[in-house]
């Protein structure tokens, strides 16, 4: 009897054994492949079938889909360079987009492109011009000696108690990720709706010098006549000849007594 409850405890113990042996390798691999996923910064190429720019093949940078065609980025430090400058004219069209859409959605009356020239401000514009120069340059020549040498910015200047902890260098972190977001997921995130926001903002400043009207009545307007209003619709170019829309911008804007350029980008494709 004491042999068979013996044999029964090894034959119990030699099966845990086996199950975990088993077991492990499955939760070990499936961690190992998300791991694999989040951190391979390479997503695929561009376009099928094109081979990946040598400076790119081992590039960490979130949302590589090694485009590079002009190859501007094969020296390390201008690549990083213009990784910086994506980013940063990403997060600044998020907010751009967000912001006319925003507005369009609670004062649809007013115009987003002319609108801050009927801004009644309580102080002098050139003084508001002098202080944005003065305060985006102190950040940009700050943010400037981060890339050049990264973590020289993180101690407060002013309040020696405050610094920010080891980072990346475009991913602060800290105040300035309240909700520790910051991951490999959200960094691709970012940067793809960045890219995103960049042509959306380039589409929304187009379709208002076309059509003088802000994006969301533009698009209804599509929408309500998707044939004759579109790209296709209002512009055509053919060898020796082209029809294009007029440009409702006006030239120039007044505000507080001066007159400022304003028109349509690109002057000589517009009648």
């Amino acid at each position: 009897e004491a042999e068979r409850e013996i044999n029964t405890i090894q034959r119990s113990i030699m099966f845990a054994t086996s199950t975990t042996v088993i077991r492990a390798p499955s939760v070990s691999t499936a961690t190992t492949r998300r791991s694999a996923g989040v951190c391979n910064a390479f997503q695929g190429s561009w376009r099928p079938g094109a081979d990946l720019p040598k400076h790119l093949e081992s590039s960490s940078l979130p949302g590589n889909f090694g485009f590079d065609p002009l190859g501007l980025g094969a020296n390390d430090e201008r690549l990083k360079y213009f990784a910086e400058a994506e980013r940063v004219h990403a997060r600044w069209a998020m907010l751009g987009c967000a912001g006319i859409l925003a507005g369009e959605l609670t004062h649809p009356d007013v115009f987003f492109y002319t609108a801050p020239t009927t801004v009644d401000l309580p102080f002098n514009l050139a003084g508001l011009a002098a202080f944005q120069l003065f305060t985006m340059h102190w950040v940009e020549s700050k943010r400037g000696w981060d890339l050049k040498n990264p973590g020289s910015q993180d101690q407060d200047p002013v309040f020696s108690g405050n610094k920010l902890r080891a980072h990346d260098v475009g991913y602060p972190g800290t105040v300035f990720d309240p909700m520790n977001m910051d991951s490999p997921e959200m960094r691709l995130k970012e940067i793809k709706n960045g890219r995103l926001a960049m042509l959306a903002f380039v589409g929304m400043i187009m379709a208002a010098q076309v059509t003088g009207l802000n994006p969301l009545a533009a698009l209804g307007q599509h929408v309500a006549d998707p044939l004759n209003t579109s790209i296709f619709g209002k512009a055509v170019v053919i060898p020796g000849q082209s029809i294009v829309p007029s440009c409702a911008i006006p030239d120039t804007v007044t505000v507080q007594g001066v007159t400022l350029p304003a028109g349509c980008f690109l002057k000589g494709l517009w009648p």
